[in-house]
């Protein structure tokens, strides 16, 4: 019998699974959302061997996919599919099986509210974001149209959270469906204070900057010094079009912001927004989605800047992509175009698709509308191509699996 175990072991040992052998040598996944279905890459730490893992829901419309850095297991997939809707799927294993949430993120069934307003009922689930590190089960996301959510229990029930669903003034920025973005209006960029967990700051296409420091229980808005479209009342949240945010991990107490109407940053205690859009080369401008800090360096970001001419072509300006990075805090900015196209490429790259790793030179990864995945080694010189052809990319994110910190 112990000869027998001891066989066992040893065959466990030499044809691990996939998740075990992550966690035992500290691989990268790359997470992949499309228009289409979802795909991962696993990785070894030099970022030279990749792995892929996929297709996931062939065929479904994934808008975020998401692993839980507090178990390295866990993923979360915000999904709109042909027959069950918008709904939030789970894996406990990395992938090898899901399960579909018992209560997806839903509006409550009414014809109108107690202010009279319209019912709504959520299209998609848009943004997945992870609770504070003490707090194991939770969750948050963002829909379209806005709204909040929050899941205790890992994701597989949600419920409306915070007032902000029903708030009169908030329902009167957000607009109607109508007033949002191309594809619909989005609650985003849910973030939550890795020093505390009752401090969170949210993002609405439109509807403005948002910050709650009562854990939810009421959120006022950060629009100060941030601009509009010429002819608006800036001092109004309904006007604001903030497309992604992001918070240092080396300096909570900054944020960056790539808005519609440029590039900011916010240091608080603060509340006014410094426009770091304006060092950018004219030729080029301060129009994009994506944003990009560094993860032990407050003062390095990226941003993948579109054209931004009255039209808004949403491709990369006269089809010459390039990633710009500044070193010192929006100051000035430098063009990283190594390996990508110099001409005729006419993608872009949308506000949850570009990310950074945690290694050291940090690796940058984005996916483009045309369903290329590129990375970068060392921090956004050199660049290459992951993967091509594949559907619509709608988010990347990275992750270190098997990190024993």
């Amino acid at each position: 019998m112990a000869k027998e175990k001891r066989k066992a072991a040893k065959a466990r040992t030499k044809a691990p699974d996939r998740a075990d052998a992550a966690a035992t040598t500290g691989q990268l996944v790359v997470l992949v959302a499309t228009r289409k279905g979802a795909w991962l890459y696993h990785g070894d730490a030099q970022r030279d061997t990749w792995r892929v893992d996929g297709p996931h829901f062939l065929g479904h419309i994934i808008s975020h996919l998401v692993l839980d850095p507090r178990d390295q297991r866990t993923l979360l997939a915000a999904a709109k599919t042909g027959h069950l809707g918008p709904t939030i799927f789970r894996s406990t294993d990395l992938g090898r099986s899901w399960r579909e949430a018992r209560q997806p993120p839903a509006f409550a069934p009414v014809a109108t509210d107690d202010q009279g307003l319209p019912g709504r009922s959520v299209d998609h689930s848009f943004w997945l974001t992870p609770g504070n590190a003490s707090e194991a089960d939770v969750w948050y996301a963002g829909t379209s149209p806005q709204g909040l959510f929050r899941s205790d229990d890992g994701g597989d029930s949600w419920r409306p959270f915070s007032s902000i669903n029903d708030d009169p003034r908030y329902r009167q920025w957000m607009g109607s469906f109508q007033d949002g973005t191309p594809d619909g209006p989005k609650l985003h960029s849910i973030i939550v204070d890795p020093r505390d967990a009752g401090h969170l700051y949210l993002a609405m296409s439109g509807g403005g900057v948002h910050e709650s420091v009562d854990g939810g229980g009421s959120f006022k808005p950060l629009l100060d010094q941030l601009d509009v479209v010429e002819g608006f009342d800036r001092s109004d949240p309904t006007f604001h079009d903030p497309h992604c945010i992001r918070l240092c991990p080396s300096n909570p107490d900054r944020l960056y912001q790539q808005n519609h109407c440029g590039i900011y940053r916010l240091d608080r205690p603060s509340e006014q927004w410094l426009n770091i859009g304006q060092n950018m080369p004219k030729s080029v401008g301060n129009v994009g989605f994506p944003m990009v800090v560094h993860p032990r360096d407050a003062d390095t970001a990226w941003v993948f800047p579109m054209d931004g001419t009255a039209v808004w072509p949403r491709t990369s300006p006269d089809g010459r992509p390039a990633v710009y990075a500044t070193r010192d805090a929006g100051e000035s900015w430098q063009r990283l175009a190594g390996g990508l196209p110099s001409q005729q490429a006419w993608w872009t790259v949308k506000r949850q698709a570009m990310t950074a790793d945690p290694l050291d030179p940090v690796g940058l990864y984005f996916g483009t509308t045309s369903g290329e995945l590129w990375m970068s080694c060392d921090e956004g010189h050199r660049w290459h191509c992951m993967a091509r052809h594949l559907p619509e990319i709608y988010a990347v994110e990275v992750a270190r699996v098997g990190d024993p910190s």
